[in-house]
C-alpha cells in the first residue's frame, strides 16, 4: 500500500513540475493580444476593434496551424519514454518542416480575410486599421508554428520551464515594441495599428529563435548537436505526423468555430446580450487555460509511460491530470457562484449588464468540470495517440446537438443569451462524457494488453 501511494505521489509531483510552466505559457500566449489591445487604447474605440478583430481573425487558421503539429506531443514524448533520444531530435525536424508546408496556405487565407471586413458590415473607420493590422500580423505565422514546433518537442523531453521565460521575455519585447512603434518613440515612425502588428512579429521571431536556442542547448548538452545532425525530410515521417496532427486541428478549428459562432448569433440580440456574453466568455477562457496546460502535461506524462511500456503509469498519468484539471475547474465553478457580480463589475457597472451577467456565469460555473474534464481527456487520449475521437465528439457535441438547440432556444423560443449558453453546456456535458469513457475504456484495454 506504501508502494502505491509513494507512486501516486511521485507521479502527482512529476505531473505538477511539468503542468505549471505550460499553464503559465498558456497565460502568457492570452497575454500578447492583451497587451496590443491595451496599448492601443490611446487611439481611441476605432483602433481598440482593429487589434480585436485582427487577432480574431488571425486566431482561427494559426490554430489550425497549431493543431496540425499537437502530433509531436505523442511522437516525442512517446519516443523520450523508450529513450530514442535521436528519435525525438527527428521528429522536431518534421515538424518545422510541416510548419514550413502549411505556413503559405494559411498565409494566403490571412491575407484574403484582410480585404473582407467591410463586406461583413464592419464600419470603415475600423476596416480599413484591421485589415492593415492583419496584413503585418500575418508575417508572423512563420515564426508561431516554428515556437509551436519547437515548443511541442520541448514539453516532450521534459524542457517545459524554457518555455515560460520566452513568453516572459516575448511580452515584454512586445510590450516595450507596442510603446515605441505606436506612439512613435526613440525616433521611430508612429505607426498607429500597425506598429501593435510589427511589434507582436518580433516578438513571435524572439520566441521561434528562443524555443530553437533552448533545444539547441539541450542536444549540445546530450552531446548531440542539433543543426550538425539534422534529420532531412522523410515523407513517411511527416505523413504520420498528419496522420495524428490533422484531427487535433480539426478538432480545435471546431471548438473554436463553436464558440466564434455563439459570439456571433449573440451579435444578433442586443448589444446588452453580446457584452455580457463576452464577459462571461472571456472568464471562461481564462478558467479554460489551466486544463488546457494540464491537458498538454498529460499528453506528454502519458506519451512518457507508453514509450517505455507501463501502461499502469500512463493510466496513473492520466487519471491524475484529470483529478488535477477538474479540481482546479471546481474551485472555478465556486468563484463563478458565489462572486458573480464583483466579477462583472470589473468590466463594467452598466445596470442592465449587471442584471443578465449573473445568470451566464451560473452557466459558466455549470459547465466548468465538464469543461476541465473534456480538455485534460483530450491531451491523455493524444498520449495513447488517439486524436481522432476528441474531433468526433466535438463535431457531435457542438455541430449536431448544442448549437442547433442554442440557436433555437435562443431565437425561436425566445430565451435570448441564456438560451445560447444552455445550448453550449449540453455540448460540453456530451463531449466530457465522451471523452471520458473513451479515455477510461482505452487506458482499461492499453493495461490489459500488457498482461
Amino acid at each position: 500500500m506504501n508502494q502505491v501511494k509513494a507512486e501516486w505521489r511521485s507521479e502527482l509531483r512529476a505531473l505538477v513540475i511539468l503542468a505549471v510552466p505550460v499553464v503559465l505559457s498558456e497565460l502568457g500566449w492570452m497575454a500578447q493580444g492583451v497587451v496590443d489591445t491595451i496599448m492601443v487604447g490611446r487611439l481611441g474605440p476605432a483602433a481598440i476593434g482593429a487589434v480585436a478583430l485582427g487577432n480574431a481573425v488571425f486566431y482561427t487558421p494559426s490554430l489550425f496551424g497549431f493543431g496540425i503539429l499537437l502530433g509531436l506531443d505523442t511522437l516525442v514524448s512517446q519516443s523520450y519514454g523508450r529513450k530514442d533520444y535521436d528519435g525525438c531530435h527527428r521528429w522536431l525536424a518534421q515538424g518545422i518542416y510541416l510548419a514550413m508546408l502549411v505556413t503559405p496556405f494559411i498565409m494566403a487565407a490571412i491575407w484574403l480575410a484582410s480585404f473582407g471586413y467591410a463586406r461583413f458590415g464592419i464600419a470603415a473607420e475600423v476596416a480599413r486599421p484591421a485589415g492593415s493590422y492583419l496584413r503585418v500580423l500575418n508575417w508572423s505565422t512563420l515564426p508561431l508554428l516554428i515556437y509551436a514546433g519547437s515548443r511541442r518537442y520541448l514539453q516532450g523531453v521534459g524542457q517545459v520551464r524554457v518555455v515560460t521565460v520566452t513568453f516572459v521575455g516575448a511580452n515584454l519585447i512586445n510590450w516595450f515594441g507596442n510603446w515605441v512603434l505606436i506612439y512613435g518613440k526613440w525616433g521611430a515612425p508612429r505607426m498607429g495599428v500597425d506598429g501593435s502588428a510589427l511589434s507582436t512579429v518580433v516578438a513571435r521571431i524572439f520566441m521561434a529563435l528562443a524555443l530553437m536556442g533552448f533545444a539547441w542547448r539541450y542536444e549540445r548538452k546530450r552531446g548531440h548537436p542539433l543543426f550538425r545532425h539534422w534529420a532531412g525530410p522523410s515523407a513517411a515521417m511527416l505523413k504520420q505526423l498528419v496522420r495524428l496532427g490533422a484531427p487535433a486541428a480539426g478538432q480545435i478549428v471546431l471548438e473554436v468555430g463553436a464558440w466564434n459562432m455563439a459570439t456571433l448569433a449573440a451579435g444578433w440580440l442586443t448589444p446588452v446580450a453580446l457584452a455580457t456574453h463576452q464577459i462571461a466568455l472571456n472568464y471562461a477562457a481564462l478558467t479554460y487555460m489551466v486544463p488546457l496546460g494540464v491537458g498538454s502535461a498529460a499528453a506528454v506524462t502519458v506519451g512518457h509511460a507508453v514509450g517505455a511500456c507501463d501502461p499502469s503509469r500512463a493510466r496513473r498519468a492520466g487519471w491524475l491530470a484529470l483529478a488535477l484539471g477538474t479540481g482546479f475547474m471546481l474551485l472555478a465553478a465556486v468563484v463563478f457562484l458565489v462572486a458573480p457580480r464583483p466579477l462583472i463589475a470589473l468590466y463594467t457597472s452598466d445596470a442592465q449588464v449587471m442584471a443578465v451577467g449573473p445568470g451566464l456565469l451560473l452557466l459558466a460555473a455549470l459547465f466548468q468540470i465538464f469543461d476541465g474534464i473534456q480538455t485534460v481527456s483530450t491531451g491523455a487520449l493524444r498520449g495513447l495517440g488517439e486524436t481522432h475521437a476528441p474531433m468526433v465528439a466535438n463535431l457531435v457535441g457542438y455541430w449536431a446537438l448544442g448549437l442547433p438547440l442554442g440557436l433555437t432556444l435562443c431565437f425561436v423560443l425566445k430565451r435570448g443569451i441564456y438560451g445560447l449558453w444552455i445550448g453550449l453546456t449540453l455540448a460540453l456535458v456530451v463531449i466530457a462524457t465522451t471523452l471520458l469513457l473513451r479515455w477510461k475504456r482505452d487506458s482499461e484495454r492499453l493495461v490489459l494488453g500488457s498482461r
